[in-house]
């Protein structure tokens, strides 16, 4: 648990800037931007060893950053910024966002800037009102508490069984697509 400023041997780089030096095998130092104020509100939350965590990662790319808003997230703080190299890096979905998108994904398309610079406005408006995302998002699709059970057990390999995804969906996905130990009966019905 993080209980003072001290334990990060954090300095102080200005009024909002804070820098957590490399220590052991951090390949970056972290920093997070904040108000003296606000780094009191973070006694007891265990983000700054996240901000530290996040400079361990490979190919991470000049620090691990933390926003204003942090606080303690699945991997990342949630605030938490970092860029990593192209070749040398990683992807985090911890860095993404569970919250914002759970199921994020990365597409390409055959679409070039010029093509599409006067309408991204647009673009931006059709995607996210044809794309369910975030929390209490809803689709076309409806499920029963039973099939609901089926889904957290089979995850996307139930997905792509019942039309919404394909094969390579499955070989591009982390423990393609299923956790074997998935246990539904652990997950309340409110939940």
């Amino acid at each position: 648990m993080w209980c003072s400023m001290s334990d990060y041997n954090l300095q102080k780089i200005d009024d909002y800037r804070w820098m957590i030096p490399r220590s052991g095998e951090m390949r970056v130092p972290g920093i997070i931007y904040s108000s003296r104020e606000l780094m009191k509100e973070l006694k007891n939350d265990e983000s700054p060893a996240q901000v530290s965590n996040v400079a361990h990662l490979p190919g991470i790319v000049k620090y691990s950053l933390a926003m204003p808003d942090m606080h303690w997230g699945y991997g990342f703080p949630i605030g938490g910024v970092a860029a990593f190299d192209l070749n040398e890096g990683v992807i985090s979905p911890g860095g993404v966002g569970y919250d914002i998108n759970c199921g994020c994904r990365m597409i390409t398309t055959k679409l070039h800037y010029d093509e599409v610079k006067n309408v991204i406005s647009d673009l931006t408006h059709c995607l996210f009102r044809d794309i369910p995302s975030g929390v209490g998002s809803t689709g076309q699709l409806k499920l029963r508490q039973s099939e609901v059970k089926e889904v957290l057990k089979g995850g996307a390999v139930w997905a792509v069984k019942n039309g919404y995804g394909s094969q390579s969906d499955l070989e591009t996905t982390e423990e393609g697509g299923r956790l074997e130990s998935a246990d539904p009966g652990c997950v309340s019905d409110r939940a």
